[in-house]
Order: structure tokens, then C-alpha cells, then sequence
């Protein structure tokens, strides 16, 4: 069956255009048009992506955003008509995996959209399992556990941290991240840095224990002995 996206926005010509490219291109699409509708929305129909309006009657993109990470790992585009870097890396901040800023081309969307689906179905090329230190992943299952706790990730976090806990010790530049979460380095390097910064805190706060290091300048590495 074809993946099914949630279009989010309060503009009907942007929902109806959304709406329309994504199906010609032969996805599913449901709509919501206010923060409450598309979380009942959601929670409904498990979209297997959200595309989500940062400005939004009711509940804004944001406080949405922070409630579907909550509660699943569905991937998150966020649409946004603020130009400022402060607004994107906020959106990743809170769980977003992608942003795109209006006017924005229906292609590029459908093309980003392509991008997420692929990246967060599974397609991590590294061990089934990897276990350091009380720390378990395991890519099959898509689960990360520390001493049997259950930690949850968004899809990038889980891909950054398999990526870097595969090879422990070992510095992997922003742009090597870029290119395994991204399919692209011309990214924003802050992206990582946004996504790198929610892993961190959450590892930490499971384990107690600092597991990723920053090499200034250049990247990050995976330190935690086994």
C-alpha cells in the first residue's frame, strides 16, 4: 500500500496543491488544517510522514511537533514561512527530521519527501545489533535500550547514533553525517549539530554518562568504552 502523508496548513491552496502533487505522485494523503485536527488526525490514521505548517490555528507547528514525538517516531517535515535560521533549527530542536521554507517548489517537496521515507524505512547499513557498555541498538527492531530502558529516538537520532556507535573511537566529520542522514553534505551543518544535541541529552539522561564527544571544528565521535 502507498505511504500515507498528513498535509498540515491552515492556507487551503497550499493543502489542496500538497494534496495534489503528493497524489499524482502516487502516495495517500489525509488533511488537517488547525494543531487539534492534526493530532486526532494522526492519531487516527498513523500517517507514515507529517507535513507540518509551523504557524497553525489553535496549537501551533511547534507544540504539535513536540506531542507527535512523544508519542511516535513518524517522520516530521516542517513547513515554515520564516526565512531566519533560529526558526528552522528550532523545528529540528523539537523533533522535527526536515524543514522546507515557503514559497516552496512541489517537486523539491515530493523529492524531500522521498528522501525521509527512505532514510527512516530501515535503510542503516550496519550491524543488526550493536552493544556497548550497557547500551544496546538494535536496527532490525528499530530500538535503542541502556540496561534494559527503553530510550526513544526520532529517525535521524536513531540513524546518528548507529552510525556513530558502530564505530566508537572513530571522529565522523559533519559532512560524513550529512551524507548518511541526509543522501546530500549541503545540508546545514547546524542541522546535525541540532540533532546531535537532542541525542546527547537523551543518552545521557538514561545513562548518566557522557557518550558523545564533540572534536571541534570537525565532528563527532562515540566514546563510551565497552
Amino acid at each position: 500500500m502507498p505511504p500515507l502523508i498528513l498535509v498540515v496548513d491552515d492556507e487551503p491552496k497550499i493543502v489542496r496543491l500538497a494534496r495534489d502533487y503528493l497524489e499524482k505522485n502516487g502516495f495517500r494523503v489525509v488533511t488537517a488544517a488547525d494543531g487539534q485536527s492534526a493530532l486526532t488526525t494522526a492519531r487516527r490514521e498513523r500517517p507514515d510522514l507529517v507535513i507540518l505548517d509551523l504557524m497553525l490555528p489553535q496549537l501551533d507547528g511547534r507544540e504539535v511537533c513536540r506531542i507527535l514525538r512523544r508519542e511516535s517516531d513518524v517522520p516530521i517535515i516542517m513547513l515554515t514561512a520564516l526565512s531566519e535560521e533560529i526558526d528552522q533549527v528550532t523545528g529540528l530542536e523539537i523533533g522535527a527530521d526536515d524543514y522546507i521554507t515557503k514559497p516552496f517548489s512541489v517537486r523539491a517537496l515530493v523529492a524531500r519527501v522521498r528522501a525521509l521515507l527512505r532514510r527512516t524505512r530501515g535503510d542503516v547499513k550496519a550491524p543488526s545489533i550493536v552493544r556497548v557498555g550497557g547500551l544496546e541498538i538494535d536496527s532490525e527492531k528499530y530500538a535503542v535500550t541502556f540496561k534494559n530502558n527503553a530510550i526513544k529516538l526520532t529517525p535521524n537520532e536513531f540513524k546518528l547514533l548507529v552510525l556513530l556507535a558502530s564505530r566508537p573511537n572513530q571522529t565522523l566529520t559533519r559532512e560524513q553525517l550529512l551524507e548518511d542522514i541526509h543522501g546530500t553534505a549541503s545540508s546545514m551543518d547546524r542541522s546535525v549539530d541540532s540533532h546531535i544535541k537532542n541525542l546527547r541529552k537523551k543518552l545521557e539522561s538514561a545513562s548518566g554518562k557522557s557518550m558523545i564527544e564533540t572534536v571541534y571544528g570537525i565532528g563527532y565521535r562515540f566514546i563510551m568504552s565497552p
